[in-house]
């Protein structure tokens, strides 16, 4: 998936074999200008490109979706290879979700994302031979772990074309793989498709204004005895309230609401939700989100008050993040 127009081709021939016939089929039809015009508006859209062009050129082989998604084996390439490899793979740079290992080149993320993983699989049905939409995928980390877990075809859906640009790495090695992340955010999903088994939206409730809004384009994605799994920020209340930060929240942009468990259930019940339930409350500690040297930027421990973890540098309570389960019924 080196260049664009493979990968592209690509993704129509994922949504073509795997949609063919539902209401799925017409919707990605009438985004398809729009995720083909995505990917080279960007500004660092060259470089990227380039960095992607520089991949040691190799047939096809083996992604083990396991804790780290590992790509190929670290012998198959030659020490020349594994340097130009790290090269471009760091012009791919900052890697936000992980980790990932090419060839044994380690990519260690700044979220240690098997560790979510880690808890929400136990709760989740077996996604053995299901469709599942992956809203707000990131790098497509958790679509391999989907792919990995038996997933019959995993669609994600991000509108950070680097995000999309690092999963072409992991892609260009296994070209065959039932995948396809879209330069998309969740507003695409404007109409009843009701065609996934499985829906994941992890990290994306507080973003959006309109939350209630949200859970309904997940719904809508849905088909009749479909699950959801969502994942977002919340604060520590058994009432039936949120925090709205005036600004920022650990220094994020864009959080607009963080909710309690007990709203969160609320929401997903107003938006057709039934058998809703809290798998897990979890405070987010700095070594699951942190600065390496594939994310050097600040990370969680940047944004916490130095005096008081307990509270952002805002004077928010500290990032928590709860698990929540729901079906179509």
């Amino acid at each position: 998936m080196r260049a664009l127009e493979d990968y592209l081709s690509q993704l129509r021939l994922v949504l073509e074999s795997g949609f063919s016939g539902s209401r799925l089929e017409p919707w990605w039809q009438a985004m398809w200008p729009d995720i083909v015009a995505a990917l080279p508006a960007h500004g660092s859209s060259a470089k990227w490109e380039h960095a992607l062009s520089s991949l040691p050129t190799l047939p096809p082989t083996s992604v083990d979706a396991g804790p780290v998604v590992r790509v190929g084996r670290e012998q198959d390439l030659s020490r020349e290879q594994h340097e130009i490899l790290h090269t471009s793979l760091s012009a791919l740079s900052p890697w936000r979700k992980g980790p990932f290992d090419f060839f044994g080149v380690v990519v260690d993320s700044e979220w240690r994302s098997d560790w979510k993983w880690q808890r929400l699989i136990d709760h989740v049905r077996p996604l053995e031979g299901r469709r599942v939409l992956d809203v707000g995928c990131g790098n497509g980390y958790y679509a391999w772990r989907m792919l990995g877990a038996g997933a019959r075809v995993v669609v994600g859906m991000d509108p950070g074309v680097l995000c999309v640009q690092q999963f072409r790495a992991a892609l260009s090695y296994q070209p065959h793989a039932p995948i396809a992340l879209l330069p998309l955010g969740s507003e695409a999903l404007d109409r009843d498709l009701a065609v996934f088994d499985s829906v994941f939206s992890m990290g994306v409730l507080y973003h959006r204004r309109d939350p209630l809004e949200h859970l309904r384009e997940l719904r809508r994605a849905l088909r009749d005895g479909g699950e959801l799994v969502l994942e977002t920020l919340v604060i520590d209340s058994d009432a039936c309230e949120a925090l709205a930060p005036p600004g920022r929240y650990a220094r994020m942009r864009n959080v607009w609401t963080v909710p309690s468990p007990t709203l969160v259930q609320q929401w997903l019940r107003e938006a057709g939700f039934a058998e809703v339930r809290c798998v897990d409350v979890t405070v987010t500690g700095i070594d699951e989100q942190r600065a390496t040297p594939w994310m050097t930027f600040n990370s969680l421990r940047d944004f916490l008050d130095p005096e008081d973890p307990a509270f952002t540098v805002e004077g928010h309570p500290a990032p928590t993040r709860a698990l929540f389960i729901a079906t179509t019924g």
